[in-house]
């Protein structure tokens, strides 16, 4: 086609903006079709493994498992026995079964002790889901690298956590006195056949574990708990820790409150008062390494409220699962006060509960 040369030169000219104009129009349509893929529903199958799951792992140690939909893509956190809950590095469903990772880093050492290289070991657990229980099957290299590690174990799904309590309602009943102050008389050894370090002696019970030579693995020492096992409760006491030492106050046997040294630090889940690695007060009270300080811990409907030193640190939050330590992972069972004789030395006194009246 002969195409005068005027309107040759004006269609060049208007050529790209043309198709600068079709690329704008094409955009939207495109990022439409990309949320459309984000905000596409997930299957049944896929739903059934949503939520949080109480975890009883290899060897009867409690375990927790969470599973949630992001915006479009899948993620999740879990609690291995003792610790902190942490995040899982992948979670992946597909084929009727959760697939999730996690990755912990380790130190390659030579002879003198020298960190020489660091390298990721990734383990992998997955799951199938028949109605409320997960069967899980975990494999993790071993850290020399001569094979795998591999074992499997259960999980139940946690109920949804009931409303908020008006505590302003609850009832209590008369206090109990859990320790008189001059025996062990009402607690044991939650580890039997360990070494222990507690003592009662004028009113006080003592936790003094002996002191680690330098260098020497450190020798562990028994925990501590009541023989009577408990439901909701509000619990009171007053505590010493020294300087740079660690205990906790097992609520039910499954929830820590953490006690430790954290004078002046930066607010933290692993503070003093905190629900470890799960709840972070919200200001920071506690005493110098050294001083008597007053723990008041109300536990009801699966929430918890803590006043440290006459100030509330954590106001009725609600408890997503048990802690790192717990005696186990089911939230519907009572259990008993247990306090923390492993990690340091510590001194308890007037410890009191009273526990709630339905």
């Amino acid at each position: 086609m002969n195409i005068p040369l005027l309107a040759r030169h004006t269609f060049r000219r208007l050529l790209p903006l043309v198709l600068l104009a079709g690329a704008v129009t094409a955009a939207p349509a495109s990022k439409k079709a990309s949320r459309s893929k984000e905000a596409a529903p997930i299957s049944k199958t896929e739903e059934a493994f949503l939520g949080r799951w109480a975890l009883t792992i290899p060897g009867g140690r409690a375990g927790w498992l969470e599973v949630k939909q992001e915006k479009g893509w899948y993620d999740g956190s879990i609690l291995w026995g003792g610790g902190s809950v942490v995040p899982l590095s992948s979670v992946t469903i597909a084929d009727n079964t959760l697939s999730v990772t996690r990755t912990r880093e380790i130190e390659r050492k030579d002879a003198s002790g020298k960190v020489v290289r660091k390298q990721q070991l990734t383990e992998t657990i997955t799951a199938q889901v028949e109605g409320n229980t997960l069967k899980l099957t975990r494999v993790a290299p071993l850290p020399n690298g001569r094979g795998f590690e591999r074992g499997d174990f259960t999980g139940k799904r946690i109920p949804a956590l009931p409303p908020r309590p008006d505590l302003a309602k609850v009832k209590f009943g008369a206090p109990i006195k859990l320790f008189d102050g001059q025996s062990l008389a009402g607690w044991k050894l939650n580890e039997p056949d360990m070494k222990s370090a507690w003592v009662a002696e004028n009113g006080v019970l003592h936790n003094r574990p002996p002191v680690t030579p330098p260098g020497q693995p450190h020798v562990r020492t028994a925990n501590l708990r009541t023989d009577r096992d408990f439901e909701d409760f509000n619990l009171t006491l007053e505590v010493n820790v020294p300087a740079k030492s660690n205990s906790g106050v097992y609520l039910r046997g499954l929830y820590e409150v953490q006690v430790m040294d954290s004078y002046g630090k930066p607010l933290d889940s692993h503070n003093m008062g905190a629900l470890y690695s799960r709840i972070t007060p919200t200001t920071s009270a506690e005493k110098r390494a050294g001083e008597w300080q007053k723990l008041e811990m109300t536990l009801v409907d699966r929430h918890a409220t803590i006043v440290l030193n006459g100030t509330k640190i954590i106001d009725n939050q609600p408890l997503l699962g048990c802690t790192g330590g717990a005696l186990w992972s089911d939230e519907s069972r009572p259990g008993p006060i247990y306090l923390q004789g492993d990690h340091g030395p510590v001194s308890y006194r007037n410890i009191v509960l009273k526990p709630v009246v339905r």
